[in-house]
């Protein structure tokens, strides 16, 4: 697992760190992806935290899709979401939650689900509200 943090200015200066595992068998532009990551989560307001980017292959996508959500299929993303948006006490670490991608289903369009996951991590649910947003961000 790599991580990566935000480039911060000054000592005062909060970073969402971005944890990377790539289990998928497949190259993964892990750079692209965090700072994909970096830009949404900026987009959003998020300053802080801690977010997983997990790539996995087909056969565990189609495992976590079931176990989640009763579904055995294989799927492009999930999300796994803990803290989100809400109001933390201070001096507890955000944990925002994992996204989930699959390389051999996403393709090289990875940036549109990759946005979705993340807006889900937000609190954000299927609607022409993400829809929009994702649109906007994934540009």
């Amino acid at each position: 697992m790599r991580r990566r943090p935000a480039r911060s200015v000054g000592s005062d200066a909060v970073v969402v760190t971005v944890e990377i595992a790539n289990r998928s068998g497949t190259e993964v532009d892990e750079e692209a992806a965090a700072e994909l990551a970096h830009r949404v989560l900026a987009a959003e307001g998020i300053e802080d935290g801690d977010l997983g980017l997990v790539f996995v292959e087909p056969d565990e996508m189609r495992s976590l899709k079931r176990d989640h959500l009763g579904q055995d299929e294989p799927t492009d993303v999930l999300a796994f979401p803990i803290d989100g948006r809400e109001p933390l006490p201070a001096g507890v670490p955000r944990q925002l939650g994992d996204a989930v991608l699959c390389p051999q289903v996403v393709g090289e369009a990875w940036r549109p689900p990759l946005v979705h996951a993340l807006l889900h991590l937000l609190g954000y649910e299927h609607g022409t509200e993400m829809e929009d947003r994702e649109a906007e961000l994934a540009s």
